[in-house]
């Protein structure tokens, strides 16, 4: 039996089409277990990050490569199989959008994983010193970081609320509660909580630590988030306590 050239050449086009979206789907899915694996120990940190790179990049190319063909595949084949390969580029842009927008935010971030509300007298750790025994990033504040945070996060400072410190601390507690970390240690006395966060994909460990200070008949509250390992957090202890701040303004002035 015979194939005519014109079937034999959609025969490979379909394949190369089914390829680019097999490439997007499959370099979606390492993207997806990088984290995963880190966490059940099956590779190490490195491993994963390049794991999710290598995706980033072979989506990439896989966008512009199904572009390319779409445009060719319309004129050989009408738009019927142009679609294929528009629909190979979105998978592709699934996995390569995300991963760019990180890759450029770290590089636009300073190397930092430090947070304060308070960068002139920082809340210390205690309680989850113990806690951090293997943790590559110390406890104790470096002074560096302060200029470096300022440029980065200048909308990041202490918060004072129109409270009792004993009412500010009610609030805060519910707040933290809210925000689903592990709560390691809340001291009314001193007005100090110490929790711990888990980031979604790699399950990083962040440390916080929410202090309450009188300010007249009213109550400053500060919070730093310290990254146990990395040198940049590529902005997620910033986010950690925007989200705080924004969750502590909303509840302070509906209570």
């Amino acid at each position: 039996m015979l194939i005519s050239s014109n079937t034999l050449t959609t025969r490979r086009w379909l394949q190369a089409s089914w390829s680019l979206i097999f490439l997007g789907g499959s370099a979606g899915l390492a993207a997806l277990i990088a984290g995963p694996g880190y966490r059940m120990d099956w590779w190490g940190l490195g491993e994963g990050i390049r794991v999710i790179a290598w995706s980033g990049i072979a989506a990439g190319s896989g966008v512009v490569l199904a572009l390319l063909c779409a445009v060719f595949a319309y004129r050989k084949h009408g738009l019927a199989m142009a679609f294929r390969f528009l629909a190979g580029a979105f998978i592709c842009c699934l996995t390569a959008a995300p991963t760019a927008f990180y890759g450029a935010k770290a590089n636009n971030l300073p190397r930092i994983h430090d947070i304060s509300t308070d960068l002139e007298r920082p809340p210390e750790f205690v309680a989850v010193l113990a806690l951090r025994k293997d943790a590559k990033n110390p406890a104790r504040y470096d002074p560096k970081v302060a200029p470096l945070q300022r440029a980065a996060y200048p909308d990041i400072s202490s918060i004072h609320l129109q409270k009792s410190p004993v009412a500010a601390f009610r609030l805060v507690n519910q707040v933290a509660q809210a925000m689903k970390w592990d709560i390691i240690a809340t001291d009314p006395n001193t007005l100090r909580i110490e929790a711990t966060a888990t980031t979604l994909l790699f399950g990083f460990k962040d440390d916080v630590v929410i202090r309450v200070s009188p300010d007249g008949a009213n109550s400053t509250v500060d919070i730093r988030s310290l990254s146990r390992i990395g040198v940049s957090d590529i902005g997620t202890n910033a986010g950690r306590i925007r989200d705080f701040t924004k969750r502590l303004e909303e509840l302070a002035r509906g209570g």
